[in-house]
């Protein structure tokens, strides 16, 4: 079963109800990934507290979280949290942009698949949906490329419609059905009047 968080009863009265959900927790034992998370910002310092909030209770406290600063501008060493300090830490190289590392000493780690706040929001449902998917084993930066893959395909594909509507209206299109039309041999065949009475 799969664990959506909407929102946390801290930040419930900043945003409209009708928000999509921003946190989504796979279910227990998944092989790459647990969850995708969708901040708001690119603020790390902003978006933690919000997250942990949510997570402590369902995780047991977490105590220190890794990030690729590739993604975020600025890493702060600890991050104020309710009733505790979380430590923050990067690795460039190590580990995947786009992965948030959550670690509790008496619990374990998670992985979060960290959209990008600029995502679209049926491209982050999307997201969420396959970072949860049981049958996927696909790492957080293989999950972005296969979306941005299905997006580039939809789009080509929305385009050749496109082109073959233009090259339907410069052949003549609607009109040209009604005029004439061409069989399969070649032949035109037009429309024949009604014969005037008498002939």
């Amino acid at each position: 079963m799969t664990a959506t968080i909407v929102l946390t009863p801290a930040v419930e009265d900043r945003i409209p109800s009708s928000s999509p959900p921003r946190l989504v927790l796979a279910p227990a034992a998944m092989a790459l990934i647990d969850g995708a998370w969708w901040p708001r910002s690119r603020d790390l310092a902003a978006e933690l507290p919000a997250l942990i909030d949510v997570l402590d209770p369902l995780w047991g406290r977490i105590t220190r979280v890794t990030v690729n600063p590739s993604f975020w501008p600025v890493i702060p060493r600890k991050v104020p949290v309710r009733g505790h300090v979380v430590h923050v830490g990067w690795f460039a190289a190590e580990q995947d942009p786009h992965k948030l590392l959550l670690l509790s000493y008496t619990v374990g780690r998670w992985d979060l698949l960290v959209i990008p706040p600029e995502t679209e929001p049926a491209t982050a449902t999307r997201l969420m949906a396959m970072a949860t998917d049981p049958s996927r084993s696909l790492t957080a930066t293989g999950l972005i490329q296969e979306v941005e893959c299905l997006r580039t395909a939809a789009e080509a594909a929305a385009g050749s419609d496109s082109l073959r509507e233009a090259v339907w209206d410069s052949e003549g299109g609607h009109d040209a059905r009604h005029s004439t039309s061409r069989t399969s041999a070649g032949a035109v065949i037009g429309h024949v009047p009604t014969p005037a009475a008498g002939v």
